[in-house]
């Protein structure tokens, strides 16, 4: 993974539009950029307004502070090593009432929201490239029962990685290469 360097991320729309957020430091992080988490949240549209979003590997928290800034109601916000930097995020963009930020493993904390029944009409993941994740927290979320009826769940992963179609109830309804990126919009089957 690769850090943004020099840009300067920043939240594109709604109530904390222009802020700037703080990036971790060192290469751990990469970013979703401006450009396309802006055609992201195009395709989402309206569905944002209201929703409960998870953003899982959150790093930087751009994704789940901008669907707040757009109108989402509440996020939960996962990564193991960058708490510091989504609290000041939060702080900064004036959201931190709506965002309940955790640390720790991501699948250790699919699984506490699993157990506590939690939903989310969005949920964020933006794994390790390469590394496996994008098959084991499509799995996870699954397993967890965590997509509501009609959510989106909205994996990025790298352009090259193996394109997943189904993952148990979830079905790959569309997908989209933003240069080294591949975004991937999961839905769930309805059972029968």
């Amino acid at each position: 993974m690769v850090s943004s360097g020099g840009n300067a991320m920043r939240i594109i729309t709604g109530s904390a539009r222009g802020t700037r957020l703080k990036s971790p430091a060192g290469e751990g992080t990469r970013p979703t950029a401006d450009r396309t988490r802006e055609a992201l949240f195009s395709m989402l549209g309206a569905r944002v307004y209201d929703a409960h979003v998870l953003d899982l590997f959150a790093g930087t928290g751009a994704l789940a502070l901008e669907a707040l800034s757009r109108g989402a109601e509440s996020a939960v916000l996962i990564d193991r090593a960058t708490y510091a930097t989504l609290a000041e995020n939060a702080r900064r963009t004036k959201l931190e009432a709506r965002a309940e930020i955790r640390r720790g493993d991501v699948y250790g904390q699919v699984a506490a929201l699993a157990h506590d029944g939690r939903t989310f009409n969005l949920i964020f993941a933006d794994p390790p490239y390469a590394c496996g994740d994008n098959v084991r927290v499509l799995a996870a979320v699954d397993a967890g029962a965590l997509l509501a009826a009609g959510g989106f769940f909205v994996l990025e992963q790298g352009a090259d990685e193996p394109l997943i179609t189904h993952s148990g109830r979830l079905s790959l309804m569309r997908e989209r290469c933003y240069g080294a990126a591949r975004i991937c919009f999961y839905t769930q089957e309805v059972q029968k």
